[in-house]
């Protein structure tokens, strides 16, 4: 049988305009938007965001929460915003007792009876989003709360668009949607997944009540979320389910401001996020590839994947026995479910965001009230007591979202972030190689072949030439994998550049999704 082997490519964007690159186009598009309005990269990324609330609800949302990484184009000055979730004040440890096995979900923890740290009300985490998209706009943003809201209201009032990918996403967690009464009624509404046609009058999904819910937001504003109207129904709902989320672990969350992690990597000045983040595992394998490669070839071959394995896995090593991961090596199956966006605007400010909403659809629950799906963050912590990052009432847990800038003398800067689980810090390692010891394009690193060693084996793009596999099977055991959509076997980057000199901007997104895309401003 013959058969045509499919080219998947994408090109960088270069402009001397602001630029959005995000993992759904309709949510870089809304963000461009803000661009052309007069907004800067802040409002943009706000914007996007919520507009990814909408058109990928399975992947991140206002139920969620997340990091992000900005540097100011005019004052050069850099932030780090942590409005990450958290555990509730009343949580009890012991109401995650241990069974025999491991949880098969990202990180093979211990598994947990019922799996209620894995889905379901128990599973939930207080959501930060809200609350860091209001923090972040307030103090680096241009543009009223209101205005950037308004994108992802109108897209909510037309409703989830059932394109392939969304079908797709349904059907694959039908089984587990079906649990929750309400994720029933609102995402598989004849009880199964949709099916798609081209010649259906309507391929969408009504979102009547979050509608209602982004619209409250504009009007009563942001911290309605926490203290008001929307707080209380929130609650309502949470402890019909049986979560220990109460009014005063919302009225108490604050996203918290932070120094950035200052760190170099061959003459450039990087600037990730610190604490329960993957900022400090990718310095530290920084750190050890700065002092071990050597280039000897214009571009990456075997010698240098076995050393991106290696530094990895040694800092993979020291993450899982110092910073409370666990010590069983984890083998995900589709870690992609976060989103993950980058800015830059016509002044030079960047801004990497990523948000999720944990595992895909979070804890499956979605609020009856509010008509948004739920965060699983107590699958983040470990269950087993007595650990860096075990169960605790009233603390966030360790998360391998990594967003980054970097900088150097002169004002160039780039912005880096990913989405993907485990599988983030080792991508965003091998496109900073490309980038900073090889000279790489952005768009010539993206579509670099990868290699992932998030796991104890080494997964290597069918793409690298066979020597890949072969050199590094000499120290990890290997495994051949396609760069496929679904499943996601490497992480999903998006990255954005500004170069002063020649006063252009670029913006690439992930090369394998018909999704991603970057998104120019359109100046009047």
């Amino acid at each position: 049988m013959h058969t045509t082997p499919w080219n998947i490519t994408k090109s960088q964007l270069t402009t001397s305009d602001g630029i959005v690159v995000c993992q759904h186009w309709k949510a870089a598009e809304a963000g461009a938007a803000m661009l052309s309005a007069g907004g800067n990269a802040v409002d943009a990324a706000v914007a996007a965001v919520l507009v990814l609330s909408v058109v990928e609800p399975w992947l991140s949302g206002i139920g969620g929460g997340g990091f992000m990484i900005a540097m100011d184009g005019r004052t050069s000055a850099r932030y780090a915003l942590d409005f990450g979730i958290c555990s509730s004040c009343r949580l009890k440890p012991e109401d995650y007792p241990l069974e025999q096995g491991a949880d098969g979900d990202w990180f093979s923890w211990p598994k947990v009876r019922d799996g209620r740290n894995i889905h379901g009300y128990g599973s939930i985490g207080v959501p930060g989003t809200v609350a860091g998209l209001a923090e972040a706009l307030a103090k680096l943003g241009t543009l009223p709360w209101e205005q950037v809201m308004e994108p992802a209201i109108a897209e909510a009032k037309a409703g989830l668009e059932l394109d392939w990918m969304a079908a797709l996403a349904l059907a694959m967690d039908t089984d587990m949607l079906l649990r929750y009464p309400e994720s029933a009624a609102v995402w598989l509404p004849e009880g199964r997944a949709p099916r798609v046609s081209s010649a259906a009058k309507s391929n969408r999904l009504p979102l009547t009540a979050k509608v209602a819910t982004l619209e409250r937001l504009r009007k009563a504003g942001p911290q309605d979320f926490y203290t008001g109207e929307l707080a209380h129904a929130l609650v309502e709902d949470l402890q019909k389910g049986g979560s220990p989320i109460c009014l005063e672990d919302l009225a108490s969350y604050r996203p918290e401001w932070k120094t950035p992690l200052y760190g170099t990597y061959r003459q450039w000045d990087l600037a990730l996020m610190p604490g329960n983040s993957a900022g400090p595992s990718l310095l530290r394998a920084l750190n050890s590839l700065e002092r071990l490669l050597v280039p000897s070839s214009p571009r990456p071959g075997a010698e240098e994947a076995q050393l991106y394995s290696r530094v990895c896995r040694e800092e993979y090593a020291y993450r899982l026995t110092h910073m409370g991961q666990s010590s069983i090596p984890g083998n995900a199956l589709d870690p992609s479910c976060t989103s993950n966006l980058c800015v830059v605007d016509k002044n030079g400010s960047v801004v990497a965001l990523t948000n999720t909403l944990l595992s895909r659809f979070g804890s499956k629950v979605t609020s009856p009230s509010l008509g948004m799906l739920l965060n699983n963050g107590i699958m983040w912590f470990d269950p087993t007591p007595g650990h860096p990052n075990s169960i605790m009432p009233g603390v966030r847990p360790l998360a391998n979202m990594c967003p980054l800038v970097v900088s150097r003398s002169g004002g160039e800067r780039y912005a880096f972030g990913a989405a993907g689980g485990r599988t983030i810090f080792p991508t965003l390692l091998q496109i900073l190689s490309y980038v900073f010891d090889f000279g790489m394009t952005l768009e010539q690193a993206f579509l670099e072949p990868r290699v992932d060693a998030s796991t104890g084996t080494i997964r290597v793009s069918s793409r690298a030439n066979p020597s890949v596999a072969e050199k590094i099977a000499e120290v990890f055991p290997v495994e051949t994998v396609d760069d496929t959509i679904y499943p996601t076997r490497f992480s999903l980057p998006s990255a954005v550049r500004h170069d002063p000199a020649a006063k252009l901007n670029t913006g690439m997104a992930h090369h394998n999704s018909p999704w991603a895309a970057a998104v120019a401003e359109v100046r009047p």
